[in-house]
């Protein structure tokens, strides 16, 4: 993560990752969720804040969560079936189930289909938010295969190039790649400029916007260091930020995202779909290496090409090179040993929330 979305020092709470496990597992089910539900859902936020992925881990997160639950806007005991099948491909209806627990499902059928058939792939409509995507795509990994995620819907946040209309949400990608002995190859970005929770953290924390970030109320893109404004006063722009720097290509990448997600499972494109309550649709797909290589192969040639990529030689300026999921799986180790660094106001919000829900459960 960029230092700017970092927790500053003075501010750092260290918490133990069974700690908040066990404190975020009793929250969803105090939501309603079932027990195996609940404890998805809290594995994929507690893999995001282990990965150094503060942006979709409890704490911004799960307060939103709660504040869906509350006003009747997610369902916690979802129905989840079939509308569409084939042998390598399905459609599930996701009965405004929360994604960190419905996603999971599908991407387990997916995998099945792939271990029979060499792919799966899954779609999911009238569905809700899924948070990390890589924690979904990484699923296949462990059983040899290539993990692909994809989601879309609402609420808008992004213009397309030239636009002065927001026509997409932040549209992310996943993949998540096997390797040997290095790291696996985890990649797993917004088609934004940045990811839009990394600009709750950044307003939490008080880190200015870089040029071509966002736009102003016209949609044209803010081309220098700023704060970030109220939400009513800009808007996100694709990757690439100005024509000039490419945007059209992250324009692009959001456009597919959103038929992959919405058109392809049978909605609308997500600027169609009704903002209230948000909803969101996914893709995933597993892809079995066994089916087009040898796995032993597969994997000692990802390690060749991993570690010539991280010993790459470093401009100038740089320590070393890495490669997508290389950091993660850094930060993961540290942080199983150290603690989890959250923001006091997080603290303050678990500890607030544990009286009004009448839990018990100890951070610290």
């Amino acid at each position: 993560m960029l230092e700017r979305f970092l927790v500053p020092e003075q501010d750092r709470v260290y918490v133990q990752n069974d700690r908040m496990h066990a404190a975020t597992n009793a929250i969803f089910s105090k939501m309603g969720l079932s027990a195996a539900d609940a404890r998805t859902s809290a594995d994929a936020l507690m893999t995001s804040d282990l990965r150094g992925c503060e942006s979709h881990g409890v704490s911004n997160m799960l307060r939103r969560y709660v504040e869906w639950y509350g006003k009747g806007e997610m369902n916690p005991t979802p129905n989840i079936r079939v509308t569409r099948e084939s042998d390598t491909t399905a459609n599930l209806d996701g009965d405004e189930g929360l994604g960190l627990h419905v996603l999971p499902k599908a991407t387990e059928m997916a995998i099945e289909k792939a271990r029979k058939h060499g792919t799966g792939t899954v779609v999911v409509h009238n569905s809700r938010h899924i948070g990390m995507l890589a924690y979904h795509a990484m699923m296949p990994m462990e059983h040899d295969m290539i993990g692909w995620c994809v989601t879309s819907g609402n609420p808008l946040s992004m213009v397309p190039t030239f636009g002065a209309e927001m026509r997409f949400a932040t549209n992310p990608w996943a993949w998540a790649i096997p390797a040997d002995k290095e790291a696996p190859f985890v990649f797993d970005v917004a088609t934004t400029q940045v990811a839009g929770n990394k600009l709750a953290l950044a307003d939490r924390i008080g880190a200015p916007m870089e040029p071509a970030w966002i736009t102003d109320t016209d949609g044209a893109p803010v081309m220098e260091q700023t704060k970030l404004p109220s939400r009513d006063q800009y808007m996100m722009l694709p990757f690439g930020g100005s024509r000039e720097q490419g945007s059209h290509k992250g324009y692009g990448f959001a456009a597919i995202a959103d038929v992959l997600s919405n058109i392809l499972s049978g909605t609308a494109a997500g600027f169609l779909l009704p903002t209230q309550p948000q909803m969101l649709n996914h893709f995933v797909q597993a892809i079995n290496i066994d089916a087009l290589t040898d796995v032993g192969k597969f994997k000692s040639d990802m390690d060749d090409f991993l570690r010539g990529l991280r010993e790459t030689k470093p401009a100038p300026g740089h320590d070393r090179v890495v490669y997508a999921g290389l950091p993660e799986a850094e930060e993961t180790k540290i942080r199983l040993k150290e603690g989890i660094p959250y923001h006091r106001e997080v603290i303050e919000w678990f500890e607030s929330i544990r009286e009004e829900l009448g839990l018990e459960y100890e951070l610290r």
